[in-house]
């Protein structure tokens, strides 16, 4: 079997999981926000990876990757409440990227409890090509929203503001 298409396969099997078979009684979830939401989260997930080629590629790291860059020495916690994440998950995110040469964790010069984050050489090569790839990623969700893009980030924040 060619690599192309077993790569067709595994694609054909990711998106008949990604939906739920017409048969099934999905109830109330239908009329909920919040499923709705988090469906079309999973989904934009998937194409990014899918378009940079790394399947594995986590949502957080690339949010991580952009806040540490545009913010160089910002704090695990200010990284954390940017980024929407709880001290149980930020740290663990912080460890991965640090595993992978990404970042670099540096004390602080006036408190030692403190570390500040720096994006590596590694990790700024790594932000640009993953820049590229959201560029174009949005310019797809830009093309599924169209010209009420705006208003529905705003109704986004709205709804983030309120429940947090």
């Amino acid at each position: 079997m060619s690599d192309a298409h077993r790569s067709s396969d595994r694609g054909q099997r990711r998106a008949k999981a990604a939906a739920p078979p017409a048969a099934v009684d999905i109830g109330d979830l239908g009329a909920y926000i919040g499923f709705h939401l988090r469906i079309a989260q999973d989904a934009s997930f998937r194409a990014f990876a899918r378009n940079t080629g790394q399947q594995g590629i986590k949502p957080g790291r690339f949010a991580a990757l952009m806040v540490i860059g545009r913010n160089p020495g910002i704090g695990q916690g200010a990284l954390g409440q940017t980024i929407g994440r709880d001290k149980s998950t930020i740290t663990p995110l912080i460890q991965d990227l640090q595993r992978l040469g990404l970042i670099e964790r540096r004390p602080s010069t006036d408190d030692r409890r403190r570390v500040h984050l720096y994006l590596t050489d590694a990790g700024k090569t790594h932000l640009s090509r993953l820049k590229r790839y959201a560029r174009a990623h949005d310019r797809k969700l830009d093309e599924i929203v169209g010209a009420e893009k705006a208003g529905f980030l705003e109704l986004l924040r709205k709804i983030a503001n309120a429940l947090d």
